[in-house]
């Protein structure tokens, strides 16, 4: 079974957006990107990206922008959601030459799906994986 470890939230101001969600929940930050912040609560990494960036093809709404799966065997998954008529967008590089493939779902709503998975996020086994260590 795949486990969600990845909410990425759109805001005009990530700094401060990400300083409230610190604050709120105490959550600890663990990466920081040109366009945004990587918060974490020890199971999922909260990414707080900008509304507006080079691959975002214009300003993006705020809110909750895509989830993240993280799943056993990524190339058995993404072939399965192929079958599943799920269309697979360009994929994305993270830190440590890993990479997550992004899809979108039957209602147009965007989720990645990666074997590595993402900053302070716990990995499917439960110990610290090398992607989230390099991260």
């Amino acid at each position: 079974m795949a486990k969600l470890r990845h909410i990425a939230i759109r805001t005009a101001d990530p700094e401060q957006t990400a300083a409230w969600y610190k604050q709120a929940f105490d959550l600890e930050e663990v990466g920081r990107a040109r366009n945004g912040v990587y918060l974490s609560d020890g199971d999922i990494n909260i990414a707080i990206l900008r509304t507006s960036t080079e691959t975002t093809r214009g300003e993006v709404p705020p809110g909750i922008h895509h989830l993240g799966f993280l799943v056993e065997d990524l190339d058995a998954t993404c072939h399965r959601l192929a079958e599943m008529g799920a269309e697979r967008l360009p994929s994305a590089p993270l830190a440590g030459n890993y990479y997550e493939v992004k899809h979108l779902g039957p209602d147009g709503v965007e989720f990645d799906v990666s074997a590595a998975g993402w900053a302070g996020a716990r990995p499917l086994d439960g110990e610290a994986s090398e992607a989230a260590a390099s991260s």
